[in-house]
């Protein structure tokens, strides 16, 4: 099956052996991500950045990742600037869009918006977070962070911790690791476990996670430890997130009880999860975590623009 023109809307639009395909091609990207080489895989092409939430890091790589491929972005990086707020249907703005760009980007706050956009586009779509949905280049970056600091994916115990309800990265990520045949571990308060539908999807895979609400319980265990921030602006009832908040906070007493090789991740931003005593030790990995968002997007992109790597 071939790339070029492939929507990424779900992880699972991705097979294991293409995944595959995406982590040995963002290996070969890394000396263009960071400047070393140059690149015009993307010459020519021009990438639609639509950001309908605030965005740091996904934003940016992907500017980047275009960039240092060679290629150009357009943005709408302010919904109130664009013709959306005269009414102008999501349906309507892709169709208009793409008639500008070669591939779009969707970040959008509601479940589901990106699939609509893939419907409608006659050109790629990539989701780059829809609500409490799936966030897949996000995992693909997770993935690749993960071999990259372990060697493999397979068998790794892999504790992922904080909001595990509304967190849209755990969700894709569960979903990847289940296929690559890591052990999953859930630490949350029951009010912020896993969404039984993904719970289910796992089952199927033939993958049981073990649930716990206390992270003393489970860290000596731990390969990867996946810290997530609980989003305030996801709860629908405040007095909800006072019950949670701040429940969970890494630091280095907690991490005396960890493997010495245990590598802690975040998709960013963070709050107070993780002190920040933790960023001095040999197992933070969540900045290096968040620039693999270049070489996995230039990937990505080349792979579905049909670039060369030459």
């Amino acid at each position: 099956m071939t790339f070029k023109g492939l929507d990424i809307v779900s992880i699972r639009d991705l097979t294991i052996d293409q995944i595959e395909q995406v982590l040995d091609l963002s290996e070969k990207m890394m000396p263009y991500a960071t400047g070393e080489k140059t690149c015009k895989a993307l010459d020519g092409k021009i990438l639609a950045n639509l950001f309908f939430e605030p965005s740091t890091r996904t934003r940016l790589s992907f500017e980047s990742a275009m960039s240092r491929a060679g290629g150009k972005c357009i943005e709408i990086t302010m919904p109130q600037t664009s013709s959306t707020v005269k009414g102008e249907t999501l349906a309507d703005t892709i169709r208009m869009v793409e008639a500008y760009s070669d591939a779009i980007v969707l970040r959008h706050p509601h479940e589901g918006a990106s699939r609509l956009a893939a419907h409608f586009s006659r050109k790629p779509v990539i989701n780059a977070g829809d609500g409490a949905g799936q966030h897949p280049t996000q995992t693909l970056l997770d993935l690749f962070t993960i071999k990259q600091q372990l060697g493999g994916i397979s068998g790794k115990n892999v504790v992922l911790v904080g909001d595990l309800k509304y967190g849209r990265t755990v969700h894709s990520l569960a979903e990847a690791l289940a296929m690559f045949g890591a052990e999953l571990t859930f630490v949350a308060p029951p009010l912020l476990q896993m969404p039984n539908e993904t719970a289910k999807l796992l089952e199927n895979e033939g993958v049981k996670a073990r649930l716990c609400s206390n992270l003393e319980d489970v860290i000596a265990d731990a390969d990867v430890l996946y810290v997530t921030r609980i989003q305030k602006e996801r709860f629908p009832d405040l007095s909800e997130y006072e019950k949670v908040a701040g429940c969970y906070r890494i630091d280095n007493i907690l991490l005396r009880e960890a493997k010495k090789g245990l590598v802690i991740m975040h998709p960013l931003p963070r709050v107070d999860e993780i002190a920040p005593e933790v960023d001095m030790t040999e197992n933070a990995k969540y900045f290096q975590q968040a620039f693999n968002g270049v070489p996995v997007r230039m990937a990505l992109l080349t792979m579905i623009l049909g670039g060369e790597l030459r």
